[in-house]
């Protein structure tokens, strides 16, 4: 029987109920502690990518690991703070960011990232002489799908690295102070050369610039979703960024700290989705099995036609079968066993209505990317520790659907 630590998914269900997030305390820390403790930097800095899994139960236990965080809208600032970072140690990088936007962070004590020129000339007239971080696109891109891709000629995100000269003119002109440069190429890549090339990219672009505090080379640190995938080679990662490092400080003068975004490879491993089989149909092409789950609260097969390993938490005997896994929306692309082009059968053991199945692997970007299509609320979430549960957020009810809609319906007046 599937354990998460050392409870029993089943009994996990039966106390939870389905469709449930279990997340592993254990792992998110162990993450933690082998992505610190795998660089040499005497000030590294590790901003949690929050919007992979905004939970501030999981904030909290990053920021008692030393995580600094990662916040790109006001939301994410408020949970940030609400979940007890101290407003320092937060960088706000929203792209598109309004005035009001803005305003919300600042008022808050939060550095702002700027990533476009007009809002690095808006946020010298909001707050004119204020500390500033700007965000670079350096034109290099990468990742798991075209979707995740933040850099290049294609990307909406930060400014062109050649227009160096005008972002030191808007500094002037605004009375603005740089303290960091920031650039992040994409999300889920297990290529350390290829980070490593952002890197250099940073590195040669900073040179234009005067003394900085630090230098943020973003996220996108991936991790193996399949058996056959092998995992980013900290080590080498490691190895390129500090030569590069070494070579920046003996050539400027200056020895800036480096910071970095983890927020896949700190959370992903450490969820999952645990479900119920409601329906098995044997149609003319597949066998269906349906779940009390759907793309409301995984988004990321329809999205990205990503891959996520299945497992029954009690296997029954039986010949392995090829098996389409599907949500309970009304919805064609609601499935889960799939690529971009449509369904895509995965070996399963025999699977009877009532089975418990886990999604694996979907502590990023699952429950935070989530929604209530189809008005179906959204599932409750679990912290596992040890022989330990706790309930980090309730299961929603129906009654919740209505909970931001007036009582009584009346039109507008000017």
């Amino acid at each position: 029987m599937l354990h998460f630590d050392q409870l029993p998914a089943a009994a996990l269900a039966q106390r939870f109920g389905t469709p449930l997030y279990v997340y592993e305390e254990q792992t998110i820390r162990q993450a933690y502690r082998r992505l610190r403790a795998a660089f040499a930097f005497t000030d590294l800095r590790l901003h949690y990518a929050m919007k992979a899994n905004a939970n501030p139960w999981i904030l909290r236990l990053l920021l008692e690991e030393g995580a600094h965080i990662d916040a790109v809208s006001a939301g994410e600032v408020h949970l940030a703070l609400a979940a007890g970072c101290p407003a320092h140690r937060i960088l706000y990088t929203q792209s598109a960011a309004s005035d009001a936007d803005m305003a919300f962070a600042l008022q808050r004590g939060v550095l702002v990232n700027a990533e476009s020129l007009s809002q690095l000339a808006r946020l010298g007239s909001l707050a004119p002489g204020s500390r500033v971080c700007v965000r670079l696109n350096i034109y290099l891109g990468g990742g798991h799908h075209s979707h995740v891709i933040t850099g290049g000629p294609d990307s909406k995100f930060g400014i062109d690295w050649e227009q160096w000269p005008q972002v030191q003119e808007l500094l002037t002109a605004k009375g603005l102070r740089l303290v960091g440069l920031h650039c992040h190429i994409g999300s889920g890549i297990r290529d350390a050369s290829l980070l490593a090339h952002a890197v250099s990219h940073l590195f040669h672009t900073a040179r234009n610039f005067g003394p900085l505090e630090f230098l943020d080379f973003g996220g996108g640190l991936g991790v193996p979703y399949r058996d056959e995938e092998g995992p980013l080679d900290l080590a080498h990662f490691a190895s390129l960024m500090e030569e590069k490092y070494r070579a920046f400080c003996q050539d400027t003068g200056t020895s800036p700290a480096i910071a970095l975004e983890p927020g896949r490879f700190l959370v992903a491993t450490a969820g999952n989705l645990l479900c119920r089989v409601t329906s098995v149909k044997q149609e003319r092409k597949h066998l269906f099995v349906g779940t009390d789950t759907g793309f409301n609260h995984l988004v990321r097969p329809a999205f990205y036609g990503s891959f996520h390993r299945i497992d029954a938490v009690t296997p029954r005997p039986g010949e392995l079968r090829p098996t389409v896994v599907t949500g309970n929306l009304c919805e064609g692309g609601d499935l889960f066993t799939r690529d971009e082009h449509g369904p895509l059968p995965r070996l399963l053991p025999p699977l009877q209505e009532g089975d418990l199945l886990v999604l694996r692997e979907a502590g990023a970007y699952g429950f935070a990317m989530s929604s209530r299509y189809n008005s179906v609320p959204l599932p409750a979430e679990v912290l596992v520790d040890g022989n330990q549960a706790k309930l980090i957020r309730r299961r929603e009810t129906l009654e919740d659907l209505l909970t931001t809609v007036p009582t009584a319906l009346a039109p507008e007046t000017l």
